[in-house]
């Protein structure tokens, strides 16, 4: 049965009690929405479809994360947003698709942790001349050495304070030959993480 007879049959049954399935079939046609009762009837009767089925299984399955049990505890994957929640099933065995798992959530009003305010690491000059895309986003190497590619980003902190963390990394296999912590986000703490990853590469230093 296609998806609109699907969602016209599921607001029969959620008023049928109050006004009957006659009346409301008849309400729906006067309005362009043609259904008869023994279409809303035969749909009753039907067994369910791979879609409700597979739903349904998956259902029970995110219920058991996101929804407390009896002593009001919840496992550490009801943490996980949509992405992660997907990967994580996927990776359990459970082949189920991305879109599905958003759609379950959102209908059952499941939401993993978000972060509190956001942190701006960087502020953008529009007058600035832009440092040119030497490696055409294309962040991958065919030997060590070949390409570093460095970043930083914010860690919260107890009372609402928040650290910075600079890393470089090697593209080939994603070793880490230099880092650096700071408390401000002033561009000298990135800098160093620079100058330890030169030296390592140097054979001055190790990572």
């Amino acid at each position: 049965m296609r998806p609109a007879t699907a969602l016209i049959c599921q607001l029969i049954d959620e008023k049928k009690e109050e006004f009957g399935v006659a009346p409301i079939c008849r309400a729906l046609s006067a309005h362009g929405i043609a259904i008869a009762p023994r279409t809303y009837w035969a749909r009753r009767a039907a067994a369910p479809g791979k879609r409700e089925l597979w739903d349904t299984a998956v259902t029970e399955i995110l219920a058991g994360m996101y929804e407390p049990d009896g002593n009001g505890r919840r496992p550490p994957e009801s943490l996980y947003g949509t992405v992660k929640m997907w990967a994580h099933l996927n990776r359990q065995g459970i082949p189920v698709a991305k879109c599905t798992v958003e759609r379950l959530k959102r209908a059952h009003g499941w939401r993993g942790a978000t972060r509190g305010r956001r942190v701006a690491t960087t502020v953008a000059d529009p007058a600035a001349v832009r440092a040119p895309d030497l490696v055409r986003r294309q962040f991958k190497a065919a030997r060590p050495g070949q390409l570093h590619v460095a970043d930083f980003t914010y860690v919260p902190l107890a009372g609402g304070r928040f650290a910075y963390a600079a890393f470089v990394t090697g593209a080939f296999a994603g070793l880490i030959p230099g880092w650096e912590c700071s408390l401000s986000k002033r561009a000298t703490f990135v800098e160093s993480a620079i100058r330890q990853a030169a030296a390592y590469r140097a054979g001055k230093a190790t990572p």
